[in-house]
């Protein structure tokens, strides 16, 4: 029986797995190996140096399936949710976006050349854009982050300017499912429809990696800015 509400600190880690298998995702971007036992969630996080609030308040927000619990105030380790954050781009752009190219490719190679073609070119420039939309992230926002935390801002760039970048990079994968679906026949559809469920998942997962942004990340940040502005306006 799925668990209805938040986890606790207090739950097994076992226990979140089984009822909720794509928490394994979760797991490996804060860096949690397999073969806890029946320890709690706040022991197996403490035993790999993990902030226990931060990977609870992830856990829980994403299954917030309505997303409408406010958890801008909850107390989270930035560190520990950067942290997070990249290694989930890594996971998207070193295995997950290739391992889905590779399959799409071999799927497509005996059928119609020039729309296979045209697909294999469409996934490209979208991966292309998910690699320049966390390059970005890499090399502005979490920079822009410690900057914040120690007190110094750049006068052109805040958290806004990246809110209103923040587009949602998996439409573009929504709309590549969509062409498959409706114009691309195969006579035996096992295989392709693999990679369908490979896009589907991938589409979810990069939703929850934006949603994780959205509603955590920004508005720590804009926490922070905040108390650097006031900070700023008592010493003027």
């Amino acid at each position: 029986m799925y668990k209805l509400g938040k986890y606790k600190e207090s739950d097994r880690m076992c226990d979140l797995i089984t009822e909720h298998y794509k928490m394994l995702l979760v797991l490996s971007r804060f860096g949690i190996a397999l073969g806890f036992g029946d320890k709690d969630i706040k022991d197996v996080c403490t035993e790999n140096s993990v902030d226990t609030d931060t990977f609870l308040t992830v856990v829980n927000l994403l299954l917030d399936r309505d997303g409408m619990i406010d958890f801008s105030h909850c107390h989270v380790s930035l560190d520990a949710l950067i942290s997070y954050l990249q290694r989930s781009h890594d996971y998207f752009l070193s295995f997950r976006l290739p391992s889905i190219r590779n399959k799409l490719a071999e799927v497509l190679r005996d059928g119609n050349h020039e729309l296979a073609k045209a697909i294999l070119h469409y996934f490209d420039e979208y991966v292309a854009e998910v690699h320049k939309h966390m390059s970005h992230e890499e090399k502005m926002l979490f920079p822009y982050i410690h900057e914040v935390r120690r007190g110094k801002s750049r006068t052109k760039y805040s958290s806004a300017v990246y809110s209103k970048q923040h587009d949602q990079v998996e439409a573009r994968l929504t709309e590549l499912k969509n062409i498959i679906i409706k114009y691309y026949p195969v006579k035996s559809a096992n295989d392709l429809n693999s990679v369908l469920f490979d896009i589907f998942s991938c589409e979810q997962d990069l939703a929850s990696h934006n949603a994780i942004e959205n509603r955590l990340l920004v508005p720590v940040v804009q926490k922070l800015e905040q108390q650097n502005k006031k900070r700023y306006e008592h010493n003027a």
